[in-house]
């Protein structure tokens, strides 16, 4: 029988795997940490080193690992229907799903299409507004010759990340009306990370920018889409971050993460009743011609099905607003600290830059914090907390005083 060891498994791991957002060249000095077990906010190594994962594995974790009541909605199902394809036929736990999102969002969104993971989410956001333009008189081949002209022919406008300081969101919307004039009537679509660019830094904006942007979408009649992959679910501080703008909803909701409470791979989009009739025909081409084997998997289902029983059952929202006040008095004495700037909120998402980081510091403090028993991924210089929802006093010290003691272990050292 093959070793169980932690150095033993990470090696057959660099062998056997291509790690995500790792460089390979650096992983035999960077090597995985094996993880055996999860409880809570705690991960276990395979020696019962405990870890506090203060990114929630990638953001996707809301009420800690091994949860009870999510397993045992997934173990229900499991024991009566894993899977079957959603083409041609349907279970309730998929139904039930997609209704309880549309009332989210008081039934202005709906028409779920499940998908598998926030990328594919949004490529199916993106070729739905794509088709649905092309269905109602705008011309295009269609299946896959349809959305060739999605490829590589993006723009890029400013992003209004409240670090650029005053005028920032100004001088984005002045960009994004530049960019919306030059190519009115060729624009399908505006996509933004609603209040918080999450893998940008954690670039934050303010509620107004959502209205503005949806003003903005309405004059030039472009649709836009939310992308609430990491920002929804509550993370904001509301369910969908997009309600903070208090303008309406979005054409499109893309969401993923923490819909299935970090146990399974699950995503789905939102959208109207018009962009709904759009593809309405009997003609094949105008159907929206977009499948995987696992869409709509009636386990993933049930797991977010169950998180969303929670949301309506436990306060949720509420005791996030209380947590997020933990984090934030716990944290304020950076606000002082020369050694960093900008620190930074929105709901249970904290974040604050390095002023002088040095050479891999995402990787120094990633490595230097797990002797303080704690999991942690800094994206470049700045350092961020998403936290599951698991945030008491005492834990919200002991993540300030593990952070403060990466931060002063990895800056004296270089």
């Amino acid at each position: 029988m093959k070793s169980l060891n932690s150095p033993d498994l990470a090696a057959r791991s660099l062998a056997a795997l291509w790690h995500p957002c790792t460089q390979m060249a650096r992983a035999a000095v960077t090597p995985p940490l094996a993880i055996a077990r999860g409880e809570g906010p705690w991960l276990f190594d395979l020696e019962g080193r405990r870890y506090f994962d203060a990114n929630s594995s990638w953001w996707v974790n809301l009420f800690g690992h091994s949860d009870a009541g999510i397993r045992a909605a997934i173990t229900h199902q499991l024991e009566t229907l894993p899977h079957v394809m959603l083409a041609g036929c349907t279970h309730a736990p998929a139904v039930e799903l997609a209704e309880k999102l549309s009332a989210l969002t008081g039934g202005a969104l709906g028409h779920a299409f499940f998908a598998s993971d926030g990328a594919s989410a949004v490529e199916i956001a993106l070729k739905m507004s794509f088709h649905s333009w092309s269905n109602r008189g705008q011309a295009v081949a269609v299946f896959r010759d349809a959305y060739d002209p999605l490829l590589m022919r993006a723009h890029i406008v400013d992003s209004p990340d409240a670090r650029q300081g005053p005028g920032s969101e100004a001088r984005a919307l002045a960009d994004l009306r530049r960019v919306l004039t030059a190519r009115r009537g060729h624009v399908a679509a505006l996509i933004i990370e609603p209040l918080v660019q999450c893998a940008a830094g954690m670039a934050m904006h303010e509620p107004s920018y959502l209205r503005a942007v949806r003003a903005l979408c309405d004059e030039f009649d472009i649709h836009l889409i939310a992308d609430e992959i990491a920002v929804g679910c509550g993370r904001s501080g509301t369910f969908f971050a997009f309600e903070q703008g208090e303008c309406g909803w979005p054409d499109f909701i893309t969401l993923s993460k923490g819909i299935s409470g970090g146990t399974l791979p699950l995503s789905l989009v939102l959208t109207t009743e018009t962009v709904y009739q759009s593809f309405w025909s009997e003609q094949v081409g105008r159907g929206f011609l977009h499948s995987h084997s696992y869409t709509g998997n009636a386990l993933a289902c049930a797991a977010a099905n169950a998180v969303l029983d929670r949301f309506a059952a436990d306060q949720v929202l509420e005791k996030n607003r209380v947590q997020a006040g933990l984090l934030a008095e716990a944290f304020a004495p950076l606000a002082t600290d020369p050694r960093v700037h900008h620190l930074r909120q929105r709901g249970m998402i904290l974040a604050f830059d390095v002023r002088e980081p040095g050479e891999r510091f995402a990787e120094r403090f990633h490595l230097a914090a797990r002797a303080h028993e704690l999991l942690i991924r800094p994206i470049g210089a700045t350092v961020y907390l998403m936290p599951p929802y698991l945030i008491d006093a005492p834990a919200a010290q002991f993540l300030f005083q593990a952070v403060m003691a990466t931060l002063s272990e990895v800056l004296d050292a270089a």
